[in-house]
């Protein structure tokens, strides 16, 4: 056995490094990949070559992943050599206020695990006890690799608290607003998806949005948009998910007096936006963030998996052998591809 990882080391640059496996120490897990994914954030992180939160270079890369345990470290208790599970990227340290609170994602100590782009990881004593989950035998580690931004979509969905009678809008068709496009669907809830690329407003009719429109890049379409709303004033609840300036104004701009507005797509550091005060005061409207995912929350977004009630295989467009990461972030880069499906090991 041979270890390979993919290191970020810069914009747009990944270097492979090959070793012998590593050995898990006391209290961690050594993990066998059976299955990484890419999304948004890991192509938002290649472009920038680092993320303000998660990773700074050189580093390994990626971090939506399943396998298998090749070998539990010492005094690791409950796990056992041969169980298939899925790592959620991030573990709280269970003690803070916000943790006390429940939003162990604002945890002030929250620590991130990257690495998911290689053959074997070795999963930290702290993720061990509070972010491994072990997989039910029909799930796929592919699937299973979902639970990550399926987490952070139900966080989001949670704070909008979306009604079945209710209409809103999405910005955005990448990977995560396909996801919260298939989540409200799956609850009944009407949403209108706004993006520039026809094959993804495609995807997002096929996962059950009730409307699409094809927008323009870079200029307000919110005016546009709103003609989609019940009525005339605006839709319930809007979304971004494109984590650009004017995606953002477009959702505040999007959204009926007494509306909620979820800015759910993170911005550059050092982003700043007006907004007009007046309609924000006058008519009420409540602006969220949505950063991030929760134990209760990554959890949910497994059994959701697991219930085969998403059609999941619409968001997976490819696979590919780790080797070719950078080839896959381009397909991404291009729009060609949604998700891609990285198989570390060459016989799987």
């Amino acid at each position: 056995m041979e270890q390979l990882t993919a290191w970020l080391t810069g914009p747009e640059s990944i270097e492979f490094r090959g070793g012998p496996v590593p050995q898990p120490g006391r209290g961690e897990l050594l993990i066998s990949v059976g299955a990484a994914v890419t999304c948004g954030t890991d192509v938002k992180v290649y472009r920038r070559g680092g993320h303000p939160e998660m990773l700074e270079v050189p580093s390994p890369f990626g971090h939506e992943l399943a396998g298998t345990i090749v070998s539990p470290g010492e005094a690791v208790e409950g796990w056992r050599e041969g169980e298939r599970v899925v790592i959620s990227n991030s573990a709280s340290c269970g003690s803070c206020d916000f943790c006390a609170r429940g939003n162990e994602n604002l945890c002030v100590d929250l620590v991130y695990l990257n690495g998911a782009f290689s053959r074997y990881l070795v999963v930290p004593a702290r993720f061990v006890e509070r972010g491994v989950y072990r997989l039910p035998d029909h799930l796929g580690f592919a699937e299973a690799a979902l639970s990550e931004p399926l987490a952070c979509v139900l966080r989001g969905i949670d704070q909008l608290a979306p009604l079945s009678a209710e209409r809103g809008v999405l910005y955005g068709a990448g990977p995560i607003g396909l996801l919260f496009t298939a989540v409200l669907a799956e609850r009944g809830v009407e949403v209108v998806v706004a993006d520039p690329n026809e094959s993804r407003l495609e995807l997002a009719r096929s996962l059950g949005a009730c409307d699409t429109l094809e927008v323009e890049r870079g200029v307000s379409q919110a005016e546009r948009v709103r003609a989609r709303s019940l009525g005339e004033h605006g839709f319930d609840f809007s979304i971004d998910a494109t984590g650009v300036p004017e995606g953002w104004l477009d959702a505040v701009g999007s959204a009926r007096p007494g509306g909620r507005v979820s800015l759910f797509g993170g911005c550059a550091p050092g982003t700043r936006l007006e907004l007009d005060s007046h309609r924000v005061h006058y008519e009420e409207l409540t602006v969220m963030g949505a950063y991030h995912h929760r134990p209760a929350d990554f959890s949910a977004a497994l059994e959701l998996l697991s219930s085969g009630r998403l059609e999941t295989d619409l968001l997976l467009s490819s696979q590919r052998p780790l080797e070719e990461l950078e080839d896959a972030l381009g397909d991404m880069l291009a729009r060609r591809a949604v998700k891609v499906v990285i198989r570390p090991h060459p016989d799987n």
